[in-house]
């Protein structure tokens, strides 16, 4: 089979995973309303082309925390890689490094931090606040140890959505997998699985005191994870973060909540550029990146699209992944008129 966009790494994904695995990175809460709204909402943005500028020569890359990334797509966080391929958290890693990227790798991964530190990567570490606070302390120290570059705070987690896949289709670890990151903590005896273990360890008493609390304690800049409010957006500069992350975690958490595409414009407009804006959930093409970019992120983080690529082909599958973004991306800058990631701006947008 040829590979010629992301669609076709989820279809030939979904032959490949087990219905268990596959349940669990495709499925969304609920009604599954907001998944779906996440796509349909970036089909609904209109591209609005300046002709017969020369575009002869163009420039992808762009900035994210002061890194430079060769286009505006990073790894977002997603759990459990190893369901997906023998490569799991490791072949992303290298993928992420060798197409020019960051990858976010998640509390929840089947390879140890300080084996993903050994790839060389540009990593940044995703982090649940656990009720434990002795261990979340400890994966925060482990990560700025192995060499991750910022720490990202998931915070739409105070408990799991209501995920009907799971209930329909329980997830099934199979024998030998293992987190990585919390083998030492889990209470076997407590919880019969490690899975269950994690979902009942999320710190449902999070507050914007703590987030101050992790941005005063840890020498990696801070981003928060999860904001759909201006409101919101505003407390997280206040708090001292370096960055925000505009997500609904990818319609997983609570249903019915507006796509993050549909509400970046009024977050950055109320941060006005005190910190950086990124936005993740729903990017399937390149056209997706450039509307991005034009109404005021940074970068867009791609979850569920590397894991596609990864079940398929391992780390190769990943490259591919991006590099089929990439090239998706610069056509469609050049075809909108404009030569730089750094210039994109929201003239672009067709507003009717």
């Amino acid at each position: 089979m040829t590979f010629i966009n992301l669609f076709d790494y989820a279809a030939a994904a979904k032959d490949l995973l087990t219905d268990s695995a596959y349940g669990y990175y495709a499925g969304g809460a609920a009604d599954e309303i907001t998944r779906q709204e996440n796509r349909t909402a970036f089909n609904r943005i209109k591209l609005w082309p300046r002709m017969l500028v020369d575009v002869s020569t163009r420039d992808l890359t762009t900035t994210v925390l002061g890194h430079e990334i060769d286009f505006p797509a990073i790894v977002a966080p997603t759990a459990m890689a190893a369901l997906a391929h023998p490569d799991k958290e490791l072949g992303i890693a290298r993928a992420a490094k060798k197409v020019g990227t960051i990858m976010t790798t998640s509390t929840i991964s089947t390879t140890s931090i300080e084996d993903l530190g050994a790839t060389g990567a540009n990593l940044w570490f995703q982090l649940y606040v656990l009720k434990d606070r002795g261990t979340t302390k400890n994966l925060v120290q482990r990560a700025e140890a192995a060499g991750f570059t910022a720490l990202v705070i998931t915070v739409d987690v105070p408990i799991p959505g209501y995920r009907e896949y799971l209930m329909r289709q329980p997830l099934v670890m199979p024998a030998g997998m293992t987190l990585a990151n919390l083998t030492d903590y889990w209470d076997e005896a407590r919880y019969p699985s490690i899975h269950q273990y994690v979902a009942a360890q999320f710190d449902s008493s999070l507050t914007w005191s703590d987030i101050e609390d992790f941005v005063s304690s840890t020498s990696l800049p801070v981003l928060v994870k999860g904001i759909l409010r201006p409101d919101d957006a505003q407390r997280a500069v206040a708090s001292g973060v370096a960055g925000i992350i505009v997500s609904n975690h990818g319609g997983r958490q609570l249903d019915t909540v507006p796509a993050g595409i549909d509400v970046l414009p009024s977050i950055v407009d109320v941060v006005e550029d005190a910190v950086e804006v990124l936005v993740d959930g729903g990017v399937r093409r390149g056209t997706d990146i450039l509307k991005a970019l034009a109404l005021g992120a940074r970068a867009v983080l791609v979850g569920r699209p590397v894991l596609w690529g990864l079940a398929v082909h391992g780390q190769a599958g990943v490259e591919n992944v991006f590099n089929i973004l990439r090239t998706e991306y610069d056509i469609a800058l050049a075809l909108a008129g404009l030569t730089s990631s750094r210039k994109v701006s929201g003239d672009i947008i067709f507003k009717p």
